[in-house]
């Protein structure tokens, strides 16, 4: 079972996140944040992931919060991978949601890099500032020590653009996450992901 429990306590935000890959998808999710409850629970429901979260941050604004759960969630998906034994590796997604299509892909490459090509034309999703979205996705790469290309293809409702990339993140990571073909490998030819 490949689960961690992790802690981020600072200044301006309180975490605790509980996360199991190879879970059923059962989710237990507040982040002050509503919107953004509801997409983490899609991600989780559709990654097979079991989450279990619970995030206090500053009333600033849901800068803060929304950026250190990044983190925190991106540490949980470094540490629960150890040393990358088995993994495909590899995964990628076409989620399409009504109107709107996404493309996510990754590598578990132990390199962090974003490239995010999304573009919203309201401030607000509900109570969710969206230049959030990518600060989200930054702060995620940078600590879960992935690749990951975030694409929406089209769309012209905010809320299904964002919704399909969380179902397709979710997806793509179940995918890259699972044991593969060759279980006592590491998918890399140096012998060594970090």
């Amino acid at each position: 079972m490949r689960e961690v429990t992790l802690n981020r306590k600072t200044a301006e935000t309180n975490i605790n996140l509980t996360l199991n890959i190879d879970g059923t998808g059962i989710s237990e999710i507040s982040t002050g944040v509503a919107f953004f409850d509801h997409m983490l629970v899609l991600f989780s429901k559709h990654g097979r992931f079991d989450l279990t979260l619970n995030a206090q941050g500053d009333a600033v604004d849901n800068h803060h919060v929304i950026e250190d759960i990044g983190i925190l969630l991106g540490k949980a998906f470094n540490e629960t991978l150890r040393d990358k034994m088995g993994i495909n590796r590899y995964a990628f997604s076409y989620t399409p949601m009504d109107e709107a299509l996404s493309r996510i892909c990754v590598d578990i490459s132990g390199r962090s890099f974003l490239v995010f090509d999304v573009e919203l034309d309201r401030e607000f999703i509900g109570d969710f500032e969206t230049e959030m979205l990518e600060e989200f996705f930054i702060a995620f790469a940078a600590n879960s020590k992935m690749t990951l290309h975030i694409q929406s293809l089209y769309g012209k409702n905010n809320h299904h653009i964002v919704e399909g990339i969380f179902k397709g993140l979710g997806r793509t990571l179940k995918e890259a996450c699972a044991i593969g073909e060759y279980a006592n490998e590491i998918p890399s030819t140096k012998g060594i992901i970090e």
